[in-house]
């Protein structure tokens, strides 16, 4: 079983700080900055350039990338970490569209991550007018499958309510239409199990500086399931997915399999604070994090809504079909979560009125969750959320 007491411990939180934001930022591992120093230190600034080979720095981004793997339920070899996720999923849905030449049509959903539907835009665009993004309910993704779909584009969970979509379900549904599939695992990784190879999938993409806890600005994943990884065309040719960066040939030749969606240089510095965190990982069973996350969801829902009933759940009421996550929605709601946050508990504000609480069994207990209800309860009882400061809303919510 895994030890969560353990795994706490390897935090580095503030004092009397309650963090219920790991899903849109993950806390600092407590062995991240060692790790990073002797990085600079020992490798970069001992090593220099010949890090690359002795610090087996161009290695990392697929040995990442298995550990991640095994998280997501992908078989070894087939994810690779590096760039930005919009750099992942132009990557992806553009090597998706050359699999379906003869469809025009990207599916997705108004609960998707709007970066996403943002990259995606652009690219088809680009293609030209015949490309359509096609935009639908989420609860209407179904309906919408049909055979002039070439990619069926969803993030698993939506990063508003934490409602989630079924993979493997519509995943089948797709396949059996012609669709190719890209999931985007952002709010999945770390939060709930995913079984990637089981649901069949095509492609995923993810982040890891959320629930991975990889840090502001940590590098992306890829995932390209067996079947396609060694003659998908990458569309945004990067040296370092060339078949032999070093012989630096003018013309390009993709590597095997998945190392042909390496783009760029690795962000190493990122890579060793990311393996640090990865290092917490090791020690977890995802389904251990599960049954621990709906634990502590639940106990928060019952608390909120016993004491705070100004708010309404946006969440889906059953556990299973949400993430890792617990929303509210409250008018005011902006203004209440920076008196929360004036008082240690941090969780973060989606436009219009969401109030969002990201539960990380790894650092987050029944004790933090307890807390975290009262000082919000009183908040709320008490009006404490309407002062001025509290309004003024700042660049990032």
């Amino acid at each position: 079983m895994t030890d969560f007491a353990a795994t706490k411990a390897m935090f580095d939180l503030p004092e009397g700080v309650i963090y219920l934001d790991g899903n849109s930022l993950g806390p600092l591992p407590r062995a991240a900055s060692d790790r990073v120093n002797d990085m600079l230190v020992k490798e970069w600034g001992q090593m220099l350039i010949t890090g690359w080979n002795k610090a087996g720095w161009m290695a990392l981004p697929t040995g990442l990338g298995d550990r991640i793997g095994r998280l997501i339920g992908a078989e070894p070899g087939t994810v690779v970490t590096g760039d930005t996720l919009s750099i992942k999923v132009y990557q992806a849905v553009a090597s998706a569209l050359e699999l379906c030449p003869d469809r025009k049509v990207v599916l997705s959903d108004s609960g998707n991550f709007p970066s996403d539907l943002y990259i995606v835009d652009g690219l088809l665009r680009s293609l030209g007018p015949d490309y359509e993004l096609r935009v639908v309910a989420p609860e209407d993704v179904a309906a919408h499958i049909t055979e002039d779909v070439a990619v069926l584009m969803l993030t698993e969970v939506d990063y508003r309510s934490g409602r989630m979509h079924d993979m493997k379900a519509l995943t089948e549904l797709a396949h059996a239409n012609g669709t190719v599939t890209v999931w985007d695992l952002a709010h999945s990784a770390g939060a709930i199990p995913v079984d990637l190879s089981g649901c069949n999938t095509d492609f995923a993409v993810g982040c890891t500086y959320k629930y991975l806890n990889g840090g502001p600005g940590a590098p992306a994943f890829i995932y390209v399931a067996p079947r396609l990884a060694d003659h998908v065309r990458p569309a945004l040719s990067g040296w370092l997915g060339h078949e032999a960066p070093f012989a630096f040939d003018l013309d390009y030749r993709p590597g095997s399999g998945i190392e042909r969606m390496r783009v760029g240089t690795p962000p190493i510095i990122q890579m060793t604070a990311l393996s640090a965190a990865m290092d917490i990982w090791d020690m977890a069973d995802m389904a251990d994090v599960r049954a621990k996350s709906i634990n502590l969801t639940e106990l928060f829902i019952a608390r909120v809504e016993a004491s705070c009933p100004e708010l309404e759940l946006a969440s889906p009421r059953d556990p299973n079909l949400r993430g890792s996550q617990v929303s509210f929605r409250f008018a005011d709601g902006y203004a209440a979560m920076q008196a929360l946050i004036a008082r240690g508990v941090i969780g973060d504000f989606r436009a219009p009125d969401i109030m969002r609480f990201g539960f990380t069994p790894l650092y987050i207990d029944e004790q933090d969750a307890e807390r975290a209800v009262e000082i919000l309860t009183d908040i709320m009882q008490n009006r404490l959320w309407d002062a001025p400061e509290y309004k003024v809303r700042q660049r990032v919510t």
